[in-house]
């Protein structure tokens, strides 16, 4: 398959995206309603990632169901590769741009995931990734599960903005700004930035077990997909290798206070995140070899992190299991 290009002499990234939002009040005509909606994503992707996680941890399973796309693409779109016959079975159509075209015939920029599709006619809604999952905590009230965490709570909005903003810029997107810069002053800028950034978190986190304080907000899913991320693909392939998560200890315990929270690494699937990044950015990496390491088995040790006290969920639970058929296999993800 024909692959695309990713590297340019200074990595930019295209933040145009569909903003339709679906509402209570359905102001863009989109009303929140219970199974007209399907969420399509990819679990390699991080963006679409904070989204799987945010409406695992909300209990939306029931109202808003999952397509999953397969982890490699070609240069045209996201394909549902692990369905049989390479169709989802809802939407009924083999790639994720087929309803993007469905609504926009000439549709001019990227096809993403995540990505919300109306059902009924087919037509994408949504790719606008940051607001999705704002939405699922403060649209979707109405269908969330008993128990469901406030991920992002009024009082904290001012605060919690400014963090996430810095998260995305210097960290979520500062991975991609190192990985795909053309030339070498780009990179090392990316590098430098990446880094501060990472040392700005290791110190704020050192005395708080969680980004916000005491519980877990949409700030901490917007930060773990990248830290999941780091040593298997964005230490060697986009290369940034200062030092590898695991070598950070307030950064490493904290990733792994999250992973073993429910919601959180039971959405990880490693190889599919190796076989994104490696097969996929053949200008990357041109023989599309996926390296066999690293040892993921550090995920599962201890983390001390309950001594910073605080509540995952604040005054609400964890999820219960995974959904029938959601589960990740245990190949993919972490073996004790």
């Amino acid at each position: 398959m024909a692959q695309g290009t990713y590297v340019e002499k200074t990595y930019e990234r295209d933040t145009t995206y569909i903003e339709d939002r679906i509402t209570v009040d359905g102001a863009d005509g989109w009303p929140v309603e219970a199974g007209r909606y399907r969420l399509v994503v990819a679990r390699a992707c991080p963006w679409a990632n904070r989204a799987i996680i945010v409406r695992r941890l909300l209990g939306l399973e029931q109202a808003l169901s999952m397509g999953v796309c397969g982890p490699t693409h070609d240069a045209d779109s996201w394909t549902f590769d692990l369905d049989p016959g390479g169709v989802d079975p809802v939407l009924r159509i083999p790639r994720i741009k087929d309803a993007y075209l469905k609504r926009f015939p000439d549709y001019p920029r990227g096809i993403t995931v995540p990505a919300i599709v109306d059902v009924p006619s087919g037509e994408v809604v949504t790719n606008d990734f940051a607001q999705i999952t704002l939405d699922l905590s403060t649209q979707w009230t109405a269908h969330h599960r008993e128990g469901a965490p406030d991920l992002y709570p009024e009082a904290l909005r001012d605060e919690m903005d400014e963090v996430m903003h810095r998260v995305y810029t210097e960290v979520n997107n500062g991975v991609y700004r190192c990985g795909f810069a053309g030339e070498q002053e780009a990179y090392d800028a990316a590098y430098d930035r990446l880094f501060v950034a990472l040392d700005w978190l290791s110190e704020r986190l050192e005395s708080r077990r969680y980004l916000m304080g005491e519980s877990i907000t949409e700030a901490d899913v917007r930060l773990f997909t990248t830290l999941a991320r780091f040593d298997p693909v964005y230490h060697g392939h986009f290369k940034c290798n200062r030092s590898k998560l695991s070598e950070m200890p307030v950064l490493w315990a904290y990733a792994r206070d999250l992973f073993q929270t429910p919601g959180f690494g039971d959405t990880i699937d490693f190889v599919h995140i190796k076989s994104h990044y490696y097969e996929v950015h053949r200008d990357v990496n041109p023989t599309g070899v996926v390296p066999k390491g690293p040892d993921l088995s550090g995920w599962l040790t201890s983390h001390g992190r309950e001594a910073l006290g605080g509540k995952p969920f604040g005054d609400g639970t964890p999820p219960g299991p995974v959904a029938s058929g959601e589960e990740i296999p245990a190949a993919h993800g972490v073996n004790p």
